[in-house]
């Protein structure tokens, strides 16, 4: 049995045979110490009465003494600690999660104990994370959601002079649309978020096509790459790749990983889909020539709200990674990103493939 990560054998009893051999020890000197003032009183010729009360006394102060010895042992192996324990608790309940309590003994010498409040502080610290990403969550939605809001007030105000020229009156409902439609998506990904978090949508496992799944929703971009004349690739190494994974879910994947890629790249640039799959493992890659991201960037581009290019911040909410994550971490899947400031970014998904059917011939489509 370990403690955490590190190498110290934790010990199953708090009171360790030297304790015991050591009180063992005592006593037999006690005892013998008995019968040398037994055998001295006698040749003394103490009287019988007077004998039997300084055995009587001579015990009770044995007994006090070791009383006192095992109290004093018992008081700093479990009372202290468990009254820290007990007190760290009551700070816990009372909202103060900062609090942490300190291993009782040191470190080449833990036990069972030592293990329960190193366990109690991760437990604090994991409630002190969570307690600081529900506010930060919070204090987040709140003000998503009264950007769009305030662009509805004043646009809407705006609507009412009699006085607006018809140019401007249809600028403000456009503008009153987008800031609908952002708040709409804003709401959407929260609840999506909310399920996928609490695990209230469990993945309904089908067999599909993952080939066909990619290109249709690239297609959905089609648009996009048009207006901005970007060059788009999807190089699939299977014309066919029938896998088991929740059809409705992985689309929420693919879909934030491209509209990102398109987002980022600015007019003329490349957006590039590739698939492979070999030994059973799928890797799926979203690459675009864009902007890139910096070192600090990358730390942060799967937390909640998070939007590093402030630029663009307009068109996303910042929750679209932290889906795709979450959808990943349903279905065991994983992720993994490089990306360089003014080259661009590669998103590299990697699936567990269960059933694999279709031909193994390179099909490489340029739309």
């Amino acid at each position: 049995m370990k403690l955490g990560r590190t190498e110290n054998v934790i010990r199953s009893s708090r009171f360790p045979r030297s304790l015991f051999f050591a009180i063992l020890v005592d006593l037999l000197i006690m005892g013998g110490l008995h019968f040398a003032l037994m055998w001295g009183m006698i040749e003394a010729r103490f009287p019988s009465v007077l004998i039997v009360h300084i055995i009587l006394a001579y015990w009770a102060a044995v007994a006090a003494l070791i009383t006192l010895y095992v109290r004093n042992i018992f008081k700093r192996a479990y009372e202290e600690p468990m009254h820290k324990l007990a007190d760290a608790t009551a700070r816990i309940a009372g909202g103060d999660f900062s609090v942490r309590v300190d291993l009782p003994s040191k470190p080449d010498k833990l036990d069972y104990l030592d293990v329960m409040i190193s366990d109690f502080n991760k437990m604090t610290e994991e409630l002190s994370l969570i307690e600081t990403l529900r506010v930060d969550f919070f204090s987040n939605v709140s003000h998503e959601i009264k950007t769009p809001i305030a662009v509805i007030q004043n646009s809407s105000e705006l609507l009412k002079r009699d006085d607006l020229p018809e140019d401007k009156r249809q600028e403000y409902i456009s503008t009153i649309n987008d800031a609908a439609k952002r708040l709409n998506t804003l709401i959407t990904n929260i609840l999506k978020l909310n399920k996928l978090e609490k695990q209230a949508i469990t993945p309904n496992v089908t067999e599909f096509d993952l080939c066909e799944q990619l290109v249709q929703c690239a297609l959905m971009f089609e648009s996009v790459w048009e207006s901005k004349e970007i060059e788009f690739e999807a190089d699939l190494a299977d014309e066919r790749l029938m896998i088991r994974a929740d059809e409705e879910l992985l689309p929420l994947l693919w879909n934030n990983l491209l509209s990102n890629a398109f987002k980022f790249t600015e007019k003329g640039g490349t957006v590039r889909v590739s698939e492979h799959s070999e030994n059973g493992i799928i890797t799926v890659a979203v690459e675009d020539s864009g902007c890139g991201m910096d070192e600090q960037t990358m730390k942060h581009i799967f937390d909640k709200f998070y939007q590093g290019d402030s630029s663009h911040s307009t068109e996303g909410n910042g929750l679209g990674l932290a889906l795709a994550l979450r959808v990943l971490q349903l279905i065991g899947g994983s992720i993994d990103v490089k990306s360089e400031v003014g080259k661009g970014t590669v998103f590299t998904v990697t699936l567990k493939d269960s059933r694999r059917k279709g031909t193994a011939e390179q099909h490489n489509n340029s739309y």
